[in-house]
């Protein structure tokens, strides 16, 4: 039997389903469920995405029997609706949509009012007894076709119009009559001639596969693939096409169009929630070209028909259990749901939507947690103008919230020029009249998008809220032009700062300061379910029930903000940090430059007290829970200073002259530092370095249990290659640890690892283990030893190793689980093999990210530990691992 490659829908009957995603696109799927369901959908048929995967594996050919298959099911179409592409009298006419298994809004192609033609015009007119309607849908479809399909730029088209309206004094399309949209056709056809030195096609069923051939070539598009690229979607065979019969909302003030959500996609409130334009095309409401009217509106205008939606868009939540953004459009008075989709959604909307729907029965709490990403729990966090500053601050003018979060950055026009800043280091702002899908790389790149036109389901409004960027649309006090912006009588330059809030529309002059925001109500019941399922954690051969979360924190105030986050202790705090403050630092270099052990020695008795003092911080925030101290890591040359007056200062400072101090200081550069004098090879050669840190951790730790804290410290020896470097430091660090616990007389239960960052360490992970009471993978070392890539030099080739596929992701973002990981699998199971109460976690950049938390769940670690604002993002990553894991 021979592959079937199109499914019809139609009459109630449909062939496909909503579980055919992968096969029919979302689009396609949602079309036939909604069919089935008995919601109106005009009839059509979906070419499916087994057709693209073909296309583009064989020379851009389809496979035998499409074309043959495709006819079946236009006769069958035509049949249905009593009418015939291309008839002269009473025209078919079709939309070609594209839709892939996940939504991609406004990446890929679609053409409107297809099959008409200087004869079936005249026949639209005559059947419909609208002759505006008729040349009105024309010249829309000759734009389309001929930007769509012939690479005509809709600008062009759009020159034409703008002079006609122009010329005739009137501000909107639906200004002009049948007359005026006549000669806009006749121009349109010169404008498709000039540009593509052809007459506009005349036979429908050319026009038709025309169209299906570009909106399978949609899918390789730049614009579809940097989407694809910046949303991390993969695996896909491409997009499927569908084919349906067109119903029309520009057929007067009776008819009309819109985009509504069941429920806020930017609040997750449960509002209803859309716009709409009367006598409109659907471009016309994502494309910003008129401002459309909420959607509340439409019960004073047409009661019947806004009963009939909310009545649909309630029956499609019920039955996918999710909120729904859908496409409608009003012919003459009769409803018609052209497209419906899980929406989109801001992290706040998602998190709101998943712990209501819960309360309200909908679904269960592993299925809500589901529901949220880590990327949009991430979104949650975006940062707030400061109350403060918000109260003095006065609002330019206004806009629409299109999407939460404050944004301050370098105004800038272009979105070419909002990725060549970003890359040279500043932080822009994204200004656009309105923005297109070719702007998608500007405003993934900006910290915020503001437009002057446009609604909340624009394609700005749309693709900010999918990337959690703040965003604020149709702000008509902004008038753009070339490099400059006036908001109402302020005129910004490009690079002038200027900050949004995509909370509440507003639009200020400057850089107002940002706060972050705070856990609260639905987020923290929505956490406290992941943690029921991570804690609650089984795993084979470890004795530890549940999977912990850490923070890398360096001081108090991180420790005391991760633990708000639902920090359950830190598995990294950075020594070295502590030291550039500048009541230390100058110490610190005088022990660096010393010339003797003696004069070493006391500049660290001075340094003792201070690293005391920031330890028994960390300890008291951290009140209950451990906290693994790196000890002293970076290569010495760090500390000391470059600039003259510096090393003057630091020369009179030790008694030394400056062209002597000048000649150790050069001493102390290495050819390939990351591999040089640092770690433990510090600590060996320097023994007092490590003791004095060692004797602040233990007496912190006195003082602080003695006030009632419960302290748990977890001393950490970095860059270990053997085991013999383990075993001397271990033995200096006991011996500090000891006489310390023995003048304070207290019992502190203290352990001491170390950080697995050097292969070799991995592949003698038995050895090492035995002096060893916990292990930390410090991956950021490990994949830069492991691939031999600097991870300060890695962007001059990675962007051409991602572009060409020799790497998936950037190894030092995304843990390479086939290499790295191999190494930290291997590391685990050796190290247990000789100590079977070895603590493993993971302490690196990877241990916020989602798929390296899923491996270090897989391999049998205790414990990630991640930045303080990635805590949640890491919590619910687990707990979709242990979740996972289970299945």
């Amino acid at each position: 039997m021979a592959k079937k490659y199109v499914y019809f829908f139609g009459g109630g009957e449909a062939d496909g389903n909503a579980q055919m995603k992968e096969t029919l696109g979302g689009k396609g799927a949602g079309l036939a469920e909604m069919t089935r369901a008995d919601v109106p959908v005009p009839a059509g048929f979906t070419i499916s995405t087994d057709v693209c995967e073909y296309y583009y594996d064989h020379d851009e050919t389809y496979p035998d029997g499409l074309e043959q298959e495709v006819q079946r099911n236009l006769d069958r179409l035509e049949s249905m609706m009593g009418k015939t592409l291309g008839d002269p009298k009473d025209p078919l006419l079709v939309s070609v949509r594209s839709g892939a298994a996940v939504s991609m809004p406004g990446m890929m192609d679609t053409v409107l009012n297809l099959g008409l033609n200087d004869e079936a015009v005249d026949g639209l007119a005559q059947k419909s007894g609208n002759e505006r309607f008729a040349w009105d849908s024309y010249r829309r479809f000759i734009n389309m076709f001929g930007d769509v399909v012939m690479g005509v730029k809709h600008e062009e088209f759009e020159k034409v119009l703008e002079r006609m309206k122009k010329n005739k004094g009137v501000e909107n399309d639906t200004d002009l009559d049948a007359a005026d949209l006549k000669k806009l056709v006749t121009q349109y056809k010169k404008v498709y001639k000039e540009n593509t030195g052809a007459e506009f096609p005349q036979d429908p069923k050319d026009q038709m596969w025309k169209t299906i051939n570009a909106v399978f070539g949609s899918w390789n598009n730049p614009r579809a693939i940097n989407y694809r690229k910046l949303n991390d979607i993969k695996g896909l065979k491409g997009t499927a096409v569908t084919v349906m019969s067109m119903v029309f909302g520009n057929f007067g003030e009776d008819s009309g169009t819109g985009v509504c959500f069941s429920r806020d996609p930017s609040t997750g409130e449960k509002v209803f929630y859309g716009e709409y334009l009367m006598n409109a095309q659907g471009e016309d409401v994502v494309a910003g070209i008129r401002t459309p009217m909420a959607i509340k509106t439409l019960s004073d205008r047409d009661p019947k028909i806004y009963k009939q939606l909310v009545e649909v868009k309630d029956k499609l939540e019920r039955h996918y259990q999710d909120m729904q953004d859908m496409e409608f459009t009003i012919e003459q008075g009769k409803l018609y749901l052209l497209q419906t989709r899980n929406g989109k959604r801001t992290g706040v909307a998602a998190v709101k939507i998943a712990v209501d729907m819960v309360n309200e029965g909908l679904i269960d709490k592993e299925k809500a947690m589901d529901r949220v990403t880590p990327a949009q729990l991430d979104q949650v966090f975006h940062p707030m103008i400061d109350p403060k500053a918000a109260e003095s601050a006065k609002s330019l003018t206004k806009g629409l919230n299109a999407s939460p979060g404050a944004a301050t950055g370098q105004v800038v026009f272009t979105a070419d020029e909002a990725e060549q800043w970003v890359k040279d280091g500043k932080k822009v702002l994204l200004a656009r009249k309105e923005t297109s899908p070719e702007d998608i790389g500007g405003m993934h790149a900006a910290e915020g998008v503001l437009t002057s036109t446009g609604g909340m389901t624009s394609h700005a409004a749309v693709v900010a809220r999918g990337m959690g960027t703040p965003c604020v649309v149709g702000a008509k006090g902004v008038v753009i032009s070339g490099k400059t912006m006036m908001v109402g009588e302020k005129k910004f330059k490009q690079g002038d700062f200027v900050t949004i809030d995509g909370t509440t529309g507003n639009v200020y002059e400057g850089a107002l300061p940002l706060m972050e925001p705070k856990i609260s109500g639905e987020l923290r019941a929505f956490l406290e379910w992941t943690d029921d399922v991570r804690n609650k954690a089984r795993r084979e051969g470890l004795e530890q029930v549940g999977f912990n979360i850490r923070t890398n924190a360096d001081t108090p105030e991180d420790a005391q903000r991760a633990r708000e986050f639902g920090a359950e202790g830190i598995g990294l705090c950075r020594t070295e940090h502590m030291f550039f403050e500048e009541d230390r630092i100058k110490i610190f270099r005088q022990m660096i430059v010393a010339e003797n052990k003696e004069a070493r020695q006391k500049a660290l008795d001075k340094l003792m007290p201070l690293q005391k003092e920031d330890f028994a911080g960390i300890f008291k925030a951290m009140d209950g829970l451990p906290v693994t101290i790196r000890l002293l890591d970076p290569p010495l040359h760090e500390f000391v200073p470059a600039e003259k007056e510096a090393i003057k200062e630091l020369a009179e400072s030790v008694n030394v002259s400056v062209p002597k101090l000048k000649a150790k200081i050069d001493s102390l550069h290495e050819a390939n530092p990351m591999l040089g004098h640092r770690g433990t090879r510090l600590g060996i050669t320097y023994p007092e370095v490590y003791n004095m840190q060692v004797e602040a951790i233990m007496t912190a730790a006195c003082e602080v249990a003695k006030q009632g804290v419960k302290v748990y410290p977890e001393i950490m020896i970095p860059l270990v290659g053997t085991v013999n470097e383990l075993d001397v430091m271990r033995k200096d660090a006991e011996q500090v640890a000891e006489r310390v616990l023995e003048e304070k007389k207290m019992t502190i239960e203290y352990m001491i690892g170390t950080m697995i960052e050097i292969p070799r360490a991995a592949l003698t992970a038995d050895e090492v283990a035995k002096r060893a009471d916990f292990f930390s993978f410090g991956t950021n070392d490990l994949t830069q030893m492991t691939f031999g890539y600097s991870r300060d030099d890695i962007g001059s080739f990675l962007p051409q190793y991602l572009e060409d596929g020799i790497l998936e992701d950037d190894p030092f973002a995304v843990l390479d689980q086939e290499g790295v990981g191999q190494l930290v699998k291997m590391g685990t199971e050796k190290g247990r093999q000789t100590n079977p109460k070895l603590k493993v976690g993971i302490c690196g950049e990877h241990g916020g990210e989602p798929r390296s938390i899923e491996f270090c769940y897989r391999v049998g670690m205790n414990y990630v530990s991640c930045s303080p604002f990635r805590v949640p993002i890491a919590r619910l990553a687990a707990a979709k691992a242990v979740a996972h894991d289970e299945k």
